[in-house]
């Protein structure tokens, strides 16, 4: 499809033919031998995107797809369409979260050969109360936890190339390894950055030692002689970062900045298992939304 086609198709059905793409090798037509088979996983998935993508619920993404022809062809739900349920069932499955990460890897992968390979690395909060902070400052009435999430991006294109999602408020360096784990599974980047919460010097041998990329952390003066420990993390110095352009490790703080106002900055879901799917959908609406 040349590029001057693909602009007169709206933005909700491109993202909804590449969902439908892009998962194609990591799911199955049907979760069960034994089920109806009335609609495909990739189907069920594509919706639940939608809804993200739309900040709708799943009968209001229902009621838009009973009203777009175009986006019933681009689901394949010409004639039958699922119920509110079905959704809601789907969404509750375990392994949803890992095709998400999946399908956000094989994304991230191309574009990570597009692009020098500089990364940076932190952590947000998505909130679990879908009322606005003004109106939680003016009630006085305190959040009741957030949702974790973590990501390392590439700061040319601000996409993801790994992310973790968890329920409980967590140190940063907590999600480290994992994240470095998944972006070696995909390639090499050339750097990677990321602010003091990850300073330690395991972080340090893990990006440098085993992946060969150079790490720059900033680091925290906890001796009280002023010494900064480690073989890495002395390294860290003010001129060193600076040469090393430390400045490119606020495209994460971009990043996240654009997916809350895109893509919303609550999960209006409840049960715990949803929560972190919507959370990992919404990292992976805005990859295919970009």
């Amino acid at each position: 499809m040349s590029k001057n086609a693909a602009a007169k198709i709206p933005v909700i059905e491109q993202i909804a033919n590449l969902s439908m793409k892009l998962s194609r090798p990591y799911l199955a037509d049907y979760g069960a031998t034994t089920s109806r088979h009335d609609f495909t996983q990739r189907q069920l998935l594509t919706c639940l995107v939608l809804r993200v993508y739309l900040k709708t619920t799943y009968r209001g993404v229902l009621d838009v797809l009973a009203t777009s022809d175009g986006l019933r062809r681009c689901l394949g739900l010409e004639g039958k369409m699922p119920h509110y349920t079905t959704l809601q069932k789907f969404s509750a499955r375990s392994k949803v979260v890992a095709i998400v990460l999946k399908v956000v890897a094989a994304i991230g992968q191309q574009a990570l050969k597009l692009e020098e390979g500089e990364v940076a690395m932190d952590g947000t909060g998505l909130s679990r109360r879908t009322v606005s902070e003004y109106y939680s400052r003016r009630s006085g009435r305190k959040i009741r936890g957030w949702v974790k999430l973590s990501a390392i991006v590439l700061c040319g294109s601000l996409l993801p190339l790994a992310f973790v999602v968890d329920l409980k408020p967590t140190n940063d360096r907590r999600h480290a390894q994992e994240l470095l784990a998944q972006v070696e599974a995909i390639g090499t980047p050339t750097k990677l950055y990321a602010d003091r919460g990850y300073d330690c010097e395991e972080i340090h041998v893990q990006c440098r030692e085993k992946l060969g990329v150079e790490s720059f952390i900033p680091p925290i003066q906890r001796r009280a002689d002023g010494k900064i420990g480690g073989k890495w993390r002395s390294q860290m110095t003010p001129e060193k970062l600076a040469k090393a352009k430390f400045g490119r490790r606020w495209t994460v703080e971009s990043y996240f900045s654009a997916l809350k106002k895109t893509m919303g900055s609550a999960v209006s879901a409840r049960n715990p298992q949803q929560m972190l799917v919507e959370a990992a959908l919404k990292v992976l609406t805005y990859a295919l939304r970009r």
